[in-house]
């Protein structure tokens, strides 16, 4: 497992990150805890998750996944050996049981959050804490066609604050940003810069064959900040694996499952994704395991954050780690890329 330094922290992260947000809805504690231990023994030291979890939110499931990573260091005594991420949630729709609705970035709020989520993962601190997706209304969750509002939204500058006194506090160790734009991205950076506040290590965002949208704006600022991107949906739901080929629809899949989940299946992806599924097979290459090395090559690229619903699926991800693609693989990808960009932005 190659390990990569996670912004300008003194943290080093595994290329690979285990991701929680099944847990507590398709997963039991027992298939979580060995994901985890399945995950360690394969070099992972690097485990995401967040309050919201899992998903889709649900009032019956809320905070289910941080419980169920808690139960496990506390059964295994092994917390130290993960360098663990959680997020914040902000302001939307269909939350409103999250902290009953009190979801700024602000003083608050936040510090509410993170007790609760302290608590829940049965620790004393989070060495990533990332604010789940901006307080204001812009673009992130596929959202196209920026429509500026006029609102009233906590100064980006008091969150930041905030966040630096729970640092202080020793709660928590660094900061990330998640679904968030390149103005959003350089205001915190600034900020940090002019006034003394904690950088912002890394952002995560989704990054997929059928969603390279990163690349745009964000993609340079990731390198030249070191603000590296941290990669979810590198599977875009697991239509890249190939599962989802000819219309079909495994049982207990995630898009079987949950109705909601459409951002990658619609005409224009599915067209694309079959081209990409295709071209693995033609080079003896599992279709997801092409997918994630190439996320996880790319240069601007701290983690790729990998979830599965069984441990056989974990073992596919997992064993992209050491896969290099070959220069006729890439050129095809580009052209496949080229032909047909961002079909599921």
């Amino acid at each position: 497992m190659e390990f990569r330094r996670l912004g300008q922290s003194d943290l080093s992260v595994s290329a690979l990150c285990l991701g929680s947000m099944t847990w507590g809805e398709q997963n039991t504690q027992a298939e979580a805890s060995a994901q985890l231990d399945m995950a360690r023994c394969n070099g992972v030291n690097f485990l995401d998750t967040a309050e919201m979890y899992p998903v889709p939110p649900r009032a019956e499931t809320y905070s289910k996944t941080e419980q169920i990573i808690g139960n496990y260091f506390k059964t295994c005594g092994s917390r130290a050996d993960w360098v663990l991420a959680s997020k914040v949630a902000g302001p939307g729709n269909g939350i409103a049981h999250i902290r009953d609705g009190q979801l700024k970035h602000n003083r608050n709020h936040i510090i509410a959050a993170l007790d609760a989520s302290l608590k829940r993962l049965q620790t004393d601190w989070i060495d990533l804490y990332q604010l789940h997706w901006p307080e204001r209304s812009t673009n992130f969750f596929g959202q196209l066609g920026y429509r500026h509002r006029d609102e009233d939204f906590t100064p980006l500058q008091e969150t930041l604050e905030v966040l630096s006194s729970q640092i202080q506090a020793g709660k928590i160790r660094h900061v990330g940003l998640s679904n968030e734009t390149p103005w959003g991205a350089m205001t915190f950076l600034q900020l940090a810069d002019r006034l003394g506040l904690p950088r912002m290590v890394s952002i995560q965002n989704p990054y997929n064959l059928l969603n390279r949208t990163f690349e745009v704006g964000l993609a340079e600022i990731a390198l030249r900040e070191q603000c590296g991107l941290l990669a979810y949906s590198p599977l875009a739901f697991g239509m890249l694996s190939g599962k989802y080929e000819g219309g079909a629809r495994p049982a207990n899949s995630r898009i079987t499952l949950f109705s909601r989940f459409t951002r990658y299946t619609n005409p224009q992806a599915q067209i694309a994704c079959s081209r990409y599924v295709a071209l693995a097979r033609e080079h003896h290459l599992d279709p997801a395991q092409m997918a994630l090395a190439y996320v996880t090559s790319q240069p601007f690229v701290t983690s790729t954050i990998i979830g599965a619903t069984t441990l056989q699926q974990l073992e596919t991800n997992l064993a992209s780690s050491p896969l290099k693609l070959s220069e006729e693989v890439l050129a095809a990808i580009e052209a496949i890329h080229r032909s047909q960009p961002n079909p599921a932005p």
